[in-house]
């Protein structure tokens, strides 16, 4: 007789759609979407060549090789727990946020918060001004300057980001020209190429510059606010002007811990950029 090997990954979603009567229940829980719980369903059906549910409109109910494998699966789970419980315990899981170099910036200020309402995860934040691959998991949340288009990424529009110029004063004519191909490096490259630049290789540096009183720094209106001893230059630029969107996978944003992240960084987000926009 043909032995099935089946994975106890699969086994779990299939005790988490039994215990909740339906996938979209199930979602909650296990942090898959209900279509990806349809998929690995029918996959362990398959593999153990029976039909374990009844799929209704109102829900799934079990079927007589499905009520089977429900006892099988709770005694499994009780010896794997017995196991497992004092190691997972205290084990976090792993939550990376990507945004560019202001954003992640501004958000330092906020981590304090962000750790208080959600103790069990370990964060990470990567400042790059590339978009990294949510679907293959290179970030788990990400903000984004555009809405993205994968049908497996969830999305929330959190405000629209401005940019303006600030200085110490007005009358310094000095730029800090921040290299690079992002379009506020190709603002600056298009409008300053007449004017007395210092090169630099970061954005911060540019702020850094700004602050001493040596430039002015082409800064997104969230970061030029908040800086005392800044003041506006210039007008906000319309050709800079872009919406943020909070991105992340379909699947993940399910977990408690993403979830919570998620709920709290769009709660921020959306704070920065509508005191950074109060002028315009």
């Amino acid at each position: 007789m043909k032995r099935h090997i089946v994975n106890w990954d699969d086994l779990k979603l299939f005790l988490a759609v039994a215990r909740a009567g339906g996938l979209s229940a199930a979602a909650q829980s296990t942090g898959k979407s209900a279509p990806t719980l349809g998929r690995r369903l029918l996959a362990l059906e398959l593999s153990i060549g029976q039909e374990l549910f009844f799929r209704q409109s109102h829900g799934y109910e079990l079927t007589t090789a499905g009520e089977t494998l429900l006892q099988k699966v709770l005694q499994l789970e009780t010896q794997i727990t017995s196991i497992d419980q004092s190691s997972d315990q205290n084990k976090k899981v792993l939550v990376k946020i990507s945004a560019g170099s202001w954003m992640t910036q501004a958000l330092m200020h906020h981590t304090d918060q962000l750790l208080l309402d959600n103790p069990m995860a370990q964060l990470r934040f990567i400042a790059a001004e590339h978009i990294l691959d949510i679907s293959h998991r290179e970030t788990i949340i990400g903000l984004r300057n555009q809405r993205p288009e994968q049908l497996d990424l969830a999305c929330r529009r959190t405000g629209k980001v401005h940019f303006a110029v600030y200085a110490k004063n007005s009358n310094v004519a000095l730029w800090a020209k921040v290299l690079g191909q992002t379009p506020t490096a190709q603002w600056l490259s298009q409008n300053t190429h007449q004017a007395d630049v210092i090169e630099v290789s970061s954005p911060r540096n540019a702020l850094d510059l700004a602050l001493a009183g040596q430039s002015k720094a082409l800064l997104p209106t969230f970061i030029g606010e908040q800086q005392t001893r800044l003041q506006r230059v210039s007008k906000n630029i319309p050709e800079l002007s872009h919406e943020q969107w909070l991105v992340s996978h379909q699947d993940e944003r399910f977990r408690p811990e993403v979830r919570q992240s998620i709920d709290h960084l769009y709660t921020v987000c959306k704070s920065l950029l509508a005191t950074g926009n109060k002028k315009n």
